[in-house]
């Protein structure tokens, strides 16, 4: 038999030893109950130090946020399924703000609000995660807008020009173009540096698949993420969507890159707003809406800026879409938006039933900023493009009252026809720069005067294919050198004179 003799004082000195180096963190999470739950809503008690927007957790691992702060109560959005929260479940704090995951991981993914995938193709795996809600750039990190946004669109860029970093409003009534414009100006950046984020608000997931095959179709689809709150998703979720939208986008730019975001549409979100905040007995105003419906928007328009160089120089585009009833522009959330953005673009339903796609109203659409971010060749063709295709909707409201006209009179109103039905574009087929200019420039100096109109359309795409395929050094100079020099017209002319030769081959009068 062993004998162990043991010291107690040796174990004493121990056990004093582990109990001096062993700390123990106590600490009180704040718990809460729900006092009322439904519609996307709850009413929480029992929360004294919860913040404005942190998340809080229900039973069952759904989240929400704090909304509404007051004295003996905390009004939250629910972000999940409402219908699993029950009167008397414990809440509690998680002392962080909303967050969602931002990076290059989210490239060519479908995801929802929360950032979380919806296309079935396995999780998104980032180390980055940015606040949904964060503060607009400040005036001295800004700099001028100076550089262009080509959306491929002729109208567009010639007459309603958008640079980097500027907020430009599309807006129009219910099926008059307005995702298909915003589309094409994604499509369009296809060549370029420009990352692109749709947010859908309140969309059928029908609309949303048709973007994302189009997308995918063009191959455009892994330099965008497509953010979804679909019409059957709750109001929270349509609200948070297009903030956390713009966090994704502001992580390419304040990375120097550029990036363009789609809102569609804002209409959808500020419904979904009015509809949290009378649930959570905020007071209504204007057709219901909420006080600060203003202060909503402009705080989510405001993120869109050209920063400086000492912030890195990037730039986040906005292309917010609203729509209206019966052409009303004069309602409360489009002249909203109106007021905050920096431009709008106006599609009007008689025009798009004319066959006039983009159904672009020139004389209610405008750019405050483009103008000056435009290349040297759009504006030397733009001014002229403007002045004769407004001399030419004037005057053609007057010839409707009018049987004899002069000659050149007539010669006006047949260059302007002309110059309209070059100014159509099919859908989902955004042009380059140096193609648009060669279009818009062979309208303008007259070269179609003589072209049946019904036959523009195949004038422009087989003079396009012309210069492509028999004078491709024409285009790499005016996108080398975005202007449209002497010897660049010399060149235009002679190819267009060629160009013409082969065109009357076809028995088609030019």
């Amino acid at each position: 038999m062993f004998r162990i003799d043991i010291d107690p004082s040796a174990i004493a000195s121990v056990l004093e030893e582990n109990l001096r180096n062993h700390a123990v963190e106590l600490g009180v999470d704040e718990v809460g109950n729900v006092l009322e739950a439904g519609d996307g809503i709850a009413l929480v008690d029992g929360l004294p130090g919860v913040m404005a927007e942190e998340m809080i957790v229900f039973p069952n691992g759904i989240f929400g946020m704090a909304m509404n702060l007051e004295r003996k109560q905390v009004g939250t959005i629910i972000l999940g399924d409402y219908s699993r929260i029950e009167q008397g479940d414990r809440v509690r704090r998680t002392g962080k703000v909303l967050q969602v995951p931002v990076g290059e991981a989210l490239l060519g993914r479908v995801v929802n609000a929360l950032g979380q995938p919806l296309d079935g193709r396995g999780p998104i795996v980032t180390p980055d995660y940015r606040l949904v809600e964060t503060d607009a750039p400040g005036i001295t990190d800004r700099e001028p807008v100076h550089r262009s946004l080509l959306t491929g669109l002729k109208s567009i860029d010639a007459m309603t020009a958008i640079g980097r970093g500027q907020r430009e409003l599309i807006i129009g009534d219910r099926q008059t173009g307005k995702t298909t414009l915003a589309v094409d100006a994604i499509l369009n950046q296809k060549p370029g540096d420009v990352r692109c984020v749709y947010v859908a608000i309140g969309q059928k997931m029908s609309t949303v698949a048709s973007v994302v095959s189009t997308l995918e179709a063009r191959g455009v689809l892994q330099n965008c993420i497509i953010v979804v709150a679909r019409a059957s998703d709750s109001a929270p979720l349509q609200y948070i969507a297009p903030f956390a939208a713009c966090s994704m986008a502001e992580y390419f730019r304040d990375k120097g890159g550029n990036a363009l975001i789609v809102y569609d549409d804002l209409s959808k979100h500020a419904v979904a707003y009015r509809q949290i905040s009378l649930l959570l007995r905020r007071p209504s105003g204007r057709e219901a809406f909420p006080g600060d419906i203003f202060y909503l928007h402009s705080r989510l328009l405001e993120r869109a800026a050209k920063l400086a160089p000492a912030k890195g120089g990037g730039s986040l585009s906005a292309l917010p879409i609203v729509e209206t009833q019966q052409g009303d522009y004069s309602a409360y959330i489009p002249t909203n938006l109106i007021s905050i953005t920096d431009g709008q673009i106006y599609l009007e339903n008689e025009l798009f039933y004319q066959g006039f796609r983009p159904a672009i109203n020139v004389g209610l659409s405008v750019s405050r900023v483009g103008g000056k971010a435009q290349t040297a060749a759009m504006k030397k063709v733009a001014i002229k493009l403007r002045l004769e295709f407004a001399q030419y909707r004037e005057l053609a409201a007057f010839a409707r009252l009018s049987a004899d006209m002069e000659k050149t009179t007539q010669d006006q109103l047949n260059r302007g026809a002309r110059i309209a039905e070059v100014l159509k574009q099919p859908q989902n087929s955004p042009l380059s720069l140096p193609l648009e200019i060669a279009v818009l420039w062979a309208a303008l100096r007259g070269h179609l005067d003589g072209v049946p109109i019904p036959d523009i359309a195949r004038f422009e795409r087989e003079w396009i294919r012309y210069l492509e395929a028999s004078h491709p050094e024409i285009g790499a100079e005016i996108a080398r050198s975005e202007d449209l020099t002497a010897s660049t017209e010399t060149s235009l002319e002679t190819a267009i004179g060629q160009f013409k030769t082969l065109f009357l081959v076809t028995g088609i009068p030019v």
